[in-house]
């Protein structure tokens, strides 16, 4: 089998080792005589999946124990409607950070149920930056404030939790998500699509705090209620069982690396090398403030665009997968997820540097 290294945004690699179990195990888990994608999501095969889910995920996080952690379908996106249609409660507005693509559709979506307050927004320098704290106009009626802690389009990321009084703070944690060490305490939501740093696609997570639980508007379906969702433990209906089973491999995986405190300091090491060797070309280049660099999903571009399907399709043909930029934006994004070891990154560098030396 020809090594590669996937960089794609998601969904995105996933760690060898939890390929490998899922391999091993497609057709019997643990002498069952059944796959997981065939177990009936009742029975106690399943159901001993689904708790260990569930508690390795309230370990990894130090998600305390008035949070409820749900594991939804409708991905990241779904939520961008549901949050407010849950936890409104009669207000009329909303505070939303735009900071870039996924912001902006969270704002959309939003505008269906409420009175959108844009806070602050990075759009007039093209997302290169978060907007100084200084600047931010918060309301503080409204329901609560949204932000975006990582844009993987724009490649920015918040390097703190804001202080946003006695608003509940809601975040699409995404492409962030058991990459870094999170005080969820801070938080009244906090919600991930699976795809990137989690697992295979197919489900959202939310970890919502009690008090937001059972405020949901009159005649919102059942299966986008937080509240008849947590009262069934996330299986009102039936789940995405096959993509709770492989999330379960990868929380298992990140506890054999030591957590999330020592994954954190290889996603610094990895960033951190990756820039350096951006910072330090003549042909690369990075457009986002220093201060506001997305450890997970690195934009890059060339400084001369006739260069770009060149760069590309050299770097398919010795293995660095994914490496076109968002359409949106153009030119080059490396991802580099928890899955992505430090030898790929090491590898794209000097593939980087051998590019430079050749063009």
């Amino acid at each position: 089998m020809t090594k590669v290294y996937n960089f794609s945004a998601g969904p995105s690699m996933l760690p060898a080792a939890v390929l490998k179990q899922a391999q091993a195990e497609m057709l019997d888990w643990k002498g069952s005589g059944m796959s997981v994608m065939e177990m009936s999501h009742r029975g106690a095969e399943f159901m001993s999946i689904a708790k260990a889910l569930h508690e390795d995920l309230r370990e990894l996080m130090a998600i305390p124990d008035n949070y409820k952690i749900l594991f939804l379908q409708g991905g990241a996106t779904g939520q961008f409607s549901f949050i407010p249609a849950n936890i409104l409660a009669g207000k009329d507005k909303a505070c939303y950070i735009n900071t870039g693509a996924w912001s902006e559709k969270a704002i959309k979506s939003a505008k269906a149920y409420c009175n959108v307050i844009v806070s602050a927004s990075g759009e007039a320098n093209n997302f290169t930056s978060i907007p100084e704290r200084s600047t931010w106009n918060i309301d503080d009626q409204a329901a609560y404030l949204h932000y975006t802690p990582n844009e993987t389009i724009h490649g920015v990321e918040f390097q703190d939790i804001p202080d946003v009084g006695d608003l509940p703070l809601v975040a699409d944690i995404s492409s962030n998500i058991l990459s870094r060490s999170i005080d969820v305490s801070k938080f009244g939501i906090i919600y991930a699509g699976t795809q990137k740093n989690m697992g295979p696609a197919g489900a959202a997570v939310v970890i919502v705090r009690d008090d937001l639980i059972g405020k949901a508007q009159k005649g919102l379906p059942d299966i986008f209620n937080y509240e008849k969702q947590a009262n069934q433990e996330s299986m009102l209906n039936t789940p995405a069982s096959y993509t709770w089973y492989l999330v379960g491999l990868v929380l298992q995986w990140l506890k054999a690396q030591g957590g999330i405190a020592a994954i954190e300091q290889i996603n610094q090491r990895k960033a951190a090398k990756l820039y350096a060797a951006i910072d330090q070309s003549g042909l690369y280049s990075n457009p986002v403030a220093v201060a506001d660099r997305s450890r997970m999903n690195v934009p890059f571009i060339l400084a001369d665009n006739e260069l770009d399907k060149a760069f590309l399709a050299t770097a398919k043909e010795q293995g660095f997968l994914s490496l076109k930029g968002h359409r949106s934006v153009g030119g080059m994004r490396a991802s580099i997820y928890n899955a992505m070891p430090e030898s790929g990154i090491d590898a794209l560098i000097q593939f980087m540097a051998e590019f430079e030396r050749t063009h």
